[in-house]
């Protein structure tokens, strides 16, 4: 794992398949720390690599049970550091946040409203993707705002801040999942291998800086104070998770399903206490920033999602069938069918049939499936749920996922 991760940071300022399309060949600027001192991969030499990376991962996590927990952890801070060093991976999303931070706090304009190209005068602009250079942001509006503060630094000093909290953030989550695994009598030692040795959530979410590891490790230490009995400060923390990134909002049922039961529903009315206040101070810090900006979240999502095309499940299936003009119908018989999956799951964990995190785990399984846009990234929200809980075959969907996502660079 050590010596596939660093092949590919310190080769990928001069592989090209490992940068995004708009950013080659990366400027020094943004070629971190190893610059253009690797070899060129090319597509076989990066897909051989990957390949002995996935190997790596399941066989570590086969033989967790005889690792040393020191060795874990430091293969876990080695993976970390090398590609937080490396040059932005495989996505332009870093350059998305640096632009809307601009957009709201250097142009004055309203990024719920405004895509990237309403500054195509700025040095970010040249690096966004075609296909996102009109569309507003799909963030939630904490991590909006913390692109505010970001913004007035240069692109590469902005990409560079927003990779630190991506890998600061993964190792929270690796923290807090050996916390956690411990309290529900889950091997910890295997949990954080399942986590922190993941090669989606290091190449693509630590190389790539993605903020979907900032909202994990907001949702998973919701978590874990709720199973320390701090119900309040968890529904606070979900919720927060919730304002970086919607997806966090699947695991507020679960919570109060399982809080629902026993305690005379203390436990629930702790939870709901501590959302509501959060919800209502987010909110209002929120409206201050943004306006009614947010309010247009939801359907931009919906455009984004139907955008999906190849990027989905059922979008490749129709494709290949030559059936792509039914994309809109199946996706929405896709929308009703998670829908009823999860109102099953909620039911079995009320009725004390379903772990509460398992529960949750196989909701976010099913997003993923029936989702109409599947990046390979979105794979780790899946990855702690399946890393904390009991069932096996929530982990091997997890493993079987992170492959799938490892072959769509």
């Amino acid at each position: 794992m050590l010596s596939t991760g660093l092949v590919i940071a310190v080769s990928a300022g001069r592989t090209s398949w490992l940068l995004p399309t708009s950013a080659r060949p990366v400027p020094g600027s943004l070629a971190g720390l190893f610059g253009r001192s690797g070899v060129d991969l090319e597509l076989g030499g990066l897909i051989a690599v990957l390949v002995l990376m996935f190997i790596s991962y399941v066989a570590t996590i086969r033989g967790a049970d005889q690792l040393s927990p020191r060795a874990v952890l430091i293969a876990i801070a080695g993976l970390n550091a090398v590609l937080l060093l490396a040059p932005p991976l495989l996505s332009t999303d870093v350059f998305s946040y640096v632009a809307y931070g601009r957009i709201g706090a250097m142009y004055g304009a309203n990024p719920y409203l405004h895509g990237p190209n309403a500054i195509a005068v700025d040095p970010a602009y040249t690096f966004i993707a075609a296909r996102w250079v009109a569309t507003p942001t799909v963030y939630g509006p904490l991590f909006t705002a913390v692109s505010y503060v970001l913004a007035p630094l240069n692109v590469g000093l902005n990409v560079l801040a927003y990779k630190v909290i991506a890998a600061a953030s993964s190792l929270a989550i690796v923290l807090v999942v050996w916390k956690t695994a411990r309290m529900r009598a889950v091997n910890p030692v295997r949990a954080v291998v399942l986590v922190g040795l993941n090669p989606v959530i290091l190449v693509f979410g630590v190389g790539g800086g993605h903020n979907d590891l900032l909202m994990l490790a907001l949702l998973l230490t919701g978590v874990y104070v709720l199973l320390r009995n701090n119900g309040q400060a968890s529904g606070a923390l979900i919720v927060a998770a919730t304002a970086v990134k919607l997806t966090a909002g699947i695991l507020l049922p679960f919570v109060f399903a399982h809080n629902a039961r026993g305690r005379g529903g203390r436990g629930l009315r702790a939870v709901l206490t501590g959302a509501g206040v959060a919800a209502v101070l987010g909110g209002l810090l929120s409206f201050i920033v943004f306006g009614s900006g947010p309010f247009h979240l939801a359907s931009t999502l919906e455009q984004v999602q139907h955008g999906g095309g190849l990027n989905s499940f059922s979008g490749l299936v129709l494709t290949l069938l030559g059936l792509g003009h039914l994309t809109g119908p199946v996706g929405l018989v896709l929308q009703i069918a998670f829908a009823i999956c999860v109102a099953w799951l909620v039911i079995r964990v009320w009725r004390g049939d379903l772990d509460w995190i398992t529960g949750a785990g196989w909701a976010t399984a099913a997003l993923l499936v029936t989702a109409g846009l599947l990046l390979p990234w979105y794979v780790g929200w899946l990855v702690p749920f399946a890393a904390l809980s009991t069932d096996r075959r929530l982990a091997a969907t997890a493993v079987l996922l992170t492959g799938v996502g490892l072959t769509t660079l």
